[in-house]
């Protein structure tokens, strides 16, 4: 008993640094006019301070994902929380553009090592059959958090000043950091369920390990779609449907928060409960909702009128459900030994192919084609390719361990 309350405890802790981890990443997106009438920057310049912070985040990644391998992990995620936090604080106090620029480097690099640990922390905290429905309540802090940086910034920065929301963000974390000294930390490996093998166990078996391979890429694409249309969505509302600005913000931003909780816990359950049933639930889970998004995603860009707002919280809907089960099959695709190094390694490719690139793709099809419909077209056979590789991949599923 008092080892389930450790762990619910444990995974609370981190969970609400998830969720402040993305307000401190995103409360920048909202006051971000207010920054750029102040150092007196362009578009591109502006896109600089998001790009290099995702360099350094995918960069990073690697790096502290070996370190985590190899020592505790819980001093990793205290300093992650801690230097993503300061570099928060010190933004607000940036006075030129080049010291926010470092400044949200190092915000890249304090989020890089909490995200490669955090995971295999929690995994080793809940047996397999569990461990869906709990990475989907650690990870519906990525939308929640996000559409909570969205309005943060959004109210406050606009009446206060764009400081002012980067001073507020910054002091949840490090008192959650703090907490964080009160765990202890799990014995890695001490609810895997499944055989130690070459492919599982090992960074050069990483290589040919398709279980592992299949989440990844699946992932990546949905990434990629899902990362576009979170950018473009506002625009696409105000630009082709005549909505407010305000409006559209406040739309997308609810629609993100409700969909976060909701979906990704369902999706989280859901897969949990059939994986006792099935070994490749996770790939079947999340493959079927993918394919089901996409007539979805199609009728939110055509459809004109009230029809349009149901089918842009489906389409969303169907896409965080993924967020638990892909997680879940990423981590069950190795052993303890490699976890944190291929979380790290999951980052990095589901970026580097996925929202690094497609909110560019889907703005340089949108200008050649003069539609952001077009555009968007770019992310739904994104969709596409995603629910494929893993309906077809889900053979590749680690098989139920006995007495499962």
């Amino acid at each position: 008993m008092l080892l389930r309350v450790h762990a619910r405890t444990t995974l609370a802790i981190l969970t609400v640094l998830n969720f402040l981890n993305y307000i401190d990443r995103s409360v920048l997106f909202a006051v971000q006019p207010l920054v750029q009438r102040e150092f007196g920057r362009n578009d591109a310049q502006m896109g600089l301070l998001t790009s290099a912070f995702f360099v350094c985040y995918m960069a990073g990644a690697p790096v502290l994902g070996y370190l985590a391998d190899r020592v505790a992990r819980k001093p990793i995620i205290i300093t992650g929380a801690v230097v993503w936090s300061a570099a928060t604080l010190l933004s607000a106090a940036a006075w030129d553009f080049p010291s926010l620029l470092f400044r949200r480097v190092l915000v890249g690099i304090g989020e890089a090592s909490f995200v490669a640990a955090a995971p295999s922390y929690i995994a080793d905290l809940f047996p397999g059959e569990k461990r869906g429905r709990m990475l989907s309540i650690f990870f519906m802090g990525i939308p929640a958090g996000t559409a909570l940086g969205y309005l943060l910034g959004g109210v406050m920065g606009y009446r206060f000043g764009w400081r002012a929301p980067f001073y507020v963000a910054a002091g949840p974390g490090v008192l959650m950091a703090a907490a964080m000294l009160l765990v202890r930390e799990p014995l890695r490996g001490a609810c895997d369920q499944w055989g130690e093998t070459r492919e599982r166990g090992t960074l050069r078996g990483l290589v040919r390990n398709k279980a592992f391979w299949t989440a990844t890429l699946g992932m990546a694409f949905m990434t990629f779609a899902l990362g576009g249309m979170q950018v473009w969505m506002p625009t696409f509302l105000i630009r082709l449907r005549g909505m407010m600005p305000v409006r559209a913000n406040l739309f997308f931003a609810a629609t993100t928060a409700v969909n976060g909780v909701a979906a990704t816990l369902a999706g989280g359950w859901f897969s949990g409960w059939l994986l006792r049933r099935r070994a490749d639930a996770y790939y079947l889970v999340s493959g079927a909702a993918l394919a089901l998004s996409v007539p979805l995603a199609l009728a939110a860009i055509y459809l004109r009128g009230p029809a349009m707002f149901p089918a842009i919280f489906a389409a969303e809907f169907c896409l965080l459900f993924n967020t638990g089960p892909l997680n879940a099959a990423v981590v069950d695709s190795v052993s303890a030994s490699i976890r944190a190094s291929a979380i790290a390694a999951n980052l990095l490719v589901i970026h580097l192919l996925g929202d690094a690139l497609s909110p560019s793709v889907i703005g340089y099809v949108s200008d050649r084609s003069h539609s952001l419909q077009n555009g968007f077209l770019a992310a739904i056979f994104a969709l596409v390719i995603s629910s494929a590789i893993l309906l077809f991949g889900k053979r590749h599923a680690p098989s139920l361990a006995p007495g499962r």
